[in-house]
């Protein structure tokens, strides 16, 4: 099973639009994954290391992806792994 992260903030569309896409990957492409949402306003060790530059997906722990990636990028990491 891939264990994925967001982390995000409140009212940012980059990480609404980042998990609506994972989201639709994991269904679509049936791949064995689980999303957690880490929201970084509530973590000061997250909040100092990734600020402004959510919305940021893990990977079994391993940074994947930042602001913004696409469904064939996406699926790509999830298949071929971190």
């Amino acid at each position: 099973m891939i264990q994925l992260a967001i982390l995000s903030r409140p009212n940012c569309h980059l990480c609404e639009e980042m998990k609506r896409l994972i989201k639709h990957v994991i269904r679509e492409r049936q791949i064995p994954a689980q999303l957690e949402e880490i929201e970084i306003s509530t973590r000061p060790d997250l909040e100092r290391l990734y600020g402004m530059d959510v919305p940021v997906l893990l990977m079994d722990g391993r940074l994947v992806a930042k602001h913004r990636t696409t469904e064939t990028k996406l699926v790509r990491m999830l298949w071929s792994g971190p």
